[in-house]
C-alpha cells in the first residue's frame, strides 16, 4: 500500500487555499499544490501527478464536479480519489456528490490541524478498496 504524498486542491477563495496549503504542507507534511480554478488544475495536473484531489464544490466557470470529471479524464488520474469540500453537507447534496464519484464529502469549515490526517485516512481506505 502506497502512502499519500501528493494532493491537488482547487478552491476559488484565496484565503481558503492558503489555509489548505498550511493544513496540508506545514501541519501535515504533504506535498500539495493549490489552484484557483478547475482550468488551472487541469492544465497543471499531469506535471504534478496528484494522488488525491481535494475540490471545492461551488466555483465559477468549472464547478467541483466538472473539475473532477476533467481531472479524471487525464491519463494516470482516472483512479485518483476525489474529496469534496463544501459548506452544503446536507444529505441530498452529499448523495449527489458521492453519486458523481467522490469518495468523501468534508464540511467547510474544516479543521486545519486534522485535514491532512483526515485525507490520509481516506487515502488508506481507498487503497484498501473499502471507501464509501
Amino acid at each position: 500500500m502506497s502512502e499519500l504524498e501528493r494532493v491537488m486542491f482547487v478552491d476559488d477563495d484565496p484565503a481558503i487555499r492558503d489555509l489548505i496549503d498550511v493544513a496540508l504542507c506545514t501541519v501535515g507534511g504533504l506535498s500539495a499544490q493549490g489552484y484557483a480554478s478547475g482550468e488551472e488544475a487541469v492544465s497543471a495536473a499531469q506535471g504534478f501527478a496528484p494522488q488525491l484531489l481535494l475540490l471545492d464544490v461551488m466555483m465559477p466557470d468549472m464547478d467541483g464536479p466538472m473539475t473532477m470529471a476533467a481531472l479524471k479524464s487525464i491519463e494516470g488520474l482516472e483512479e485518483a480519489p476525489a474529496v469534496f469540500l463544501t459548506a452544503k453537507v446536507h444529505g441530498k447534496e452529499v448523495e449527489r456528490l458521492m453519486g458523481l464519484g467522490a469518495v468523501r464529502v468534508l464540511p467547510k469549515p474544516f479543521d486545519p490541524m486534522t485535514l491532512a490526517d483526515d485525507l490520509r485516512a481516506i487515502w488508506a481506505e481507498t487503497e484498501k478498496g473499502t471507501a464509501g
